[in-house]
């Protein structure tokens, strides 16, 4: 099987010819001893030194973007797929995007409310082309979120999907995946804000948050 030319070359938001996202996903690589190696420092790079923030305009195209999120430094789980799929292509490795809606039980109740209900439409993670396979990876909630949140890290071996997990440390149901859809190349901007706008409009607001908002400080701790 030979893999789509797509996966290894640059995208509208998967920018992996933009000189911050080389340097940054050659620093991550640094070590690596083979291209699974590689692809497993590289993500826990975006992981971690990224945070995970929803609280975004998601009507902006650049909100999406894993250029904009790495100069950000934070980001939803969409950019940040993005970026870790730009770091691979700039490293070698080819990579997508995959996408599917999530019920999650753990989110903020302003998170709720301003998505319309705990369906969050379009999540997304990376998927990575090792050993002749298709390998998925999130890197969308970094460490220390997690231990806020009371969430298993995902952690991943470039072997087996690093997915979300239906319940978290204290076996309260965390993620359900609703819908699975499928793999693209580059983040489908307008099919995802069309399903936003018809599913969830408050989110295409140029501001739902209000003023102040702050997703980390209203995490749930951890019990």
């Amino acid at each position: 099987m030979t893999v789509d030319p797509a996966t290894l070359a640059p995208a509208r938001f998967v920018q992996s010819d933009d000189p911050a996202i080389i340097a940054f996903a050659r620093k991550a690589a640094e070590g690596g001893t083979d291209p699974r190696d590689t692809a497993i420092r590289v993500y826990y790079a975006v992981r971690d030194q990224v945070l995970y923030d929803p609280y975004v305009r998601f009507n902006a195209p650049e909100s999406y973007s894993a250029k904009d999120v790495l100069a950000k430094g934070s980001g939803f789980c969409i950019p940040k797929a993005a970026l870790l799929a730009a770091c691979l292509r700039a490293v070698g490795i080819p990579a997508r995007l995959g996408f599917a809606d999530v019920r999650n039980h753990l989110a903020t109740p302003k998170l709720l409310e301003v998505n319309g209900g705990d369906v969050l439409c379009w999540h997304s993670f990376a998927e990575v082309w090792l050993d002749g396979r298709w390998v998925k990876a999130t890197p969308a909630f970094n460490l220390k979120l997690c231990e806020k949140f009371g969430v298993h890290p995902l952690e991943w071996d470039g072997k087996t999907d690093s997915v979300f997990h239906e319940f978290d440390a204290h076996d309260r149901r965390h993620m359900e995946y609703v819908h699975q859809r499928g793999s693209f190349t580059d983040v489908p901007f307008e099919e995802i804000t069309a399903t936003y706008a018809a599913m969830s409009p408050r989110l295409m607001m140029d501001d739902p948050w209000g003023r102040g908002a702050d997703f980390a400080a209203e995490a749930k701790p951890e019990a």
